[in-house]
């Protein structure tokens, strides 16, 4: 019998904790997480959470493998993952009918449900008695989808699966315009039911996007029809609305430390690196305490002020929450990510110690992450008097999936059973990076050989749109309306791409269709879609501003832009 490497003996240790408090939780049927004993309610967001643990760790044996029975249970633990993700799937496929009408209503009556049975993957409540438009809860299935795929998993097995996560992508697109409930399930700060827009939500959607675009679903036996498509200028939108929020959550919530999850790992979502310092730092000197971080100021939930007979307050009644909020242990796992991707070990190092000190233990000498830390109802007043100083009580859930997952990942990294881009294999974590300067190309082709000859009398030297065979040169609205073919199938009723909007970003690239290659004018020289065309004055004020703004938006996209103009007849008219 071979003895274990000491590699081998530590990875068995976290599969033994895996195996107790995360996948002996996990439906045989659906493949599932409760949310507790008690309740058999499955979040698709902590679900996601919860599974990331598992699949962090069936990479580390994979990469540490020194026995056939290590890689038998990195299969399990894979297949494991596939199971769940599997499941959130069907049962999202189970309310296709949602998808198709959201995409054109964009109500909160006709969303996906947030939440779905464990035991059966069918729905657990009405559509209106919960907040379940949670587009950040969507958006995460499909970043994550996205990462386990280009990791290796097999997740995605046939053609209609891949037609319903192409309109999952059309679902979030318009994310930066979609009011929603949010993270927390709750929209406005005072729990009226308003939704709205919330920047960890725009952020989660962004990031999806960026990570589905252009990924085949089937992996290395993939082809053309089980690839992704998306329009790139709906990604740099949500980016545009997202920057300009920063480090505000919404509306209501003046910050929100689920902003961690937005700027770090998982969703990477933010490019500027001053802005990701700004949210963290704001994050860490408002919300952090001796416990972890408050969600966000003046929350009342689980306080001892909390009336749990009510449903909502005024918004002047809010101030009794303020200095008491709970602190969430969650946070501390999500710095500590941060700082395992920074390659910054003595913070993170020092945030899991913070941890480790107010964790559960059980008398098998396993930490376990509470849910949250309260202010004891006969300490509130003193709490008030001096923010910060009471001893406060572990309530909630214990331990808390989501956060016992993160916290495994960072151990793991912390102890180099994983690399930070083996977490990462789409290289999200890179975005913030600096780039080289962005050349946008521009080429310029006359419609027929008479707008040729005149220009060349100028000395400018342009080809036809006949000459540059076998490339086609086709208006915008030609590429919009193959984007609508995308994602169609009868059997699921799902329509594809409903928006005809094509923006300056999705047509600078050159498209393959079969044998064929196409280029596309951009939409703002479509003289039968738009009346500004026809002023040649104005037009090339507007392509001045769109070439300014392609170079400064082209980012974490392959190659250089390429704009093409057709020159017309109705130009050269003076």
């Amino acid at each position: 019998m071979r003895s274990r490497s000491n590699s081998g003996v530590r990875l068995d240790y976290y599969q033994r904790i895996v195996q107790k408090i995360i996948m002996a939780h996990q439906n045989p049927v659906t493949g599932l997480f409760p949310a507790s004993l008690e309740n058999n309610h499955a979040w698709i967001r902590d679900n996601v959470y919860c599974i990331l643990a598992v699949w962090g760790l069936a990479m580390a044996y994979n990469k540490m493998a020194d026995q056939d029975e290590d890689r038998a249970k990195a299969y399990e633990l894979e297949q494991s993952c596939v199971k769940l993700m599997r499941g959130l799937l069907m049962a999202m496929m189970q309310q296709k009918d949602k998808v198709e009408r959201f995409k054109m209503t964009q109500n909160p009556i006709d969303c996906l449900h947030a939440k779905y049975s464990s035991l059966t993957g069918q729905t657990v409540v009405g559509d209106s008695e919960w907040g379940h438009l949670q587009v950040d809860a969507i958006s995460l299935y499909l970043l994550i989808l996205a990462q386990m795929t280009a990791s290796g998993l097999q997740i995605v097995f046939n053609l209609d699966e891949v037609a319903f996560i192409q309109n999952l992508v059309f679902y979030i697109e318009s994310a930066y315009c979609t009011p929603d409930y949010g993270i927390w399930e709750r929209g406005d700060k005072t729990n009226h039911g308003l939704p709205e827009l919330n920047a960890s939500s725009i952020g989660m959607a962004k990031a999806a996007l960026e990570a589905m675009n252009e990924l085949d679903l089937f992996g290395a036996r993939g082809g053309p029809y089980s690839v992704i498509h998306v329009l790139t200028d709906e990604a740099q939108k949500c980016q545009a609305v997202l920057q300009s929020m920063l480090p505000r959550e919404s509306n209501s919530k003046e910050l929100d430390s689920g902003l961690l999850s937005i700027i770090s790992f998982p969703a990477f979502a933010v490019d500027d690196a001053m802005l990701i310092q700004l949210t963290r730092d704001t994050i860490v000197d408002k919300l952090q305490g001796r416990y972890g971080c408050k969600r966000f100021l003046r929350d009342g939930y689980r306080t001892p002020k909390e009336d749990p007979r009510r449903l909502y307050y005024e918004p002047w009644e809010l101030r009794m929450f303020e200095n008491i909020e709970c602190e969430w242990p969650l946070f501390f796992c999500y710095l500590i990510l941060d700082y395992c991707f920074q390659g910054n070990k003595d913070a993170a190092l020092e945030y899991t110690e913070q941890l480790e000190e107010i964790m559960i233990r059980t008398e098998e000498g396993m930490k376990l992450v509470p849910e949250l830390y309260s202010v004891p109802a006969e300490f509130v007043n003193a709490e008030y008097k001096e923010p910060g100083t009471q001893e406060r009580i572990p309530l909630g859930q214990c331990p808390f999936m989501w956060a016992q997952s993160l916290y495994i990942l960072g151990k793991l990294l912390q102890e180099g059973f994983l690399a930070p881009g083996e977490l990462d294999p789409l290289n999200r974590r890179l975005c913030s990076e600096k780039k080289p300067d962005v050349v946008v190309q521009v080429v310029i082709l006359a419609e027929d050989n008479e707008i040729r000859d005149k220009l060349a009398e100028h000395d400018v030297m342009v080809q036809t749109i006949a000459e540059v065979a076998p490339i086609e040169v086709q208006p915008a609205k030609v590429l919009s309306h193959l984007y609508t073919y995308l994602g169609r199938n009868k059997k699921l009723g799902l329509s594809g791409r409903k928006s005809r909007d094509v923006g300056i970003l999705s047509t600078s690239k050159l498209y393959s269709l079969g044998d064929k290659i196409f280029a596309f004018t951009p939409q703002f020289t479509d003289m039968s879609q738009n009346y500004i065309a026809t002023d040649y004055e104005l037009m090339i004020d507007i392509c001045k501003s769109e070439i300014n703004f392609l170079k400064s938006s082209w980012q974490n996209i392959m190659g250089r832009p390429l704009v093409t103009i057709a020159c017309r007849n109705v130009h050269l008219e003076f």
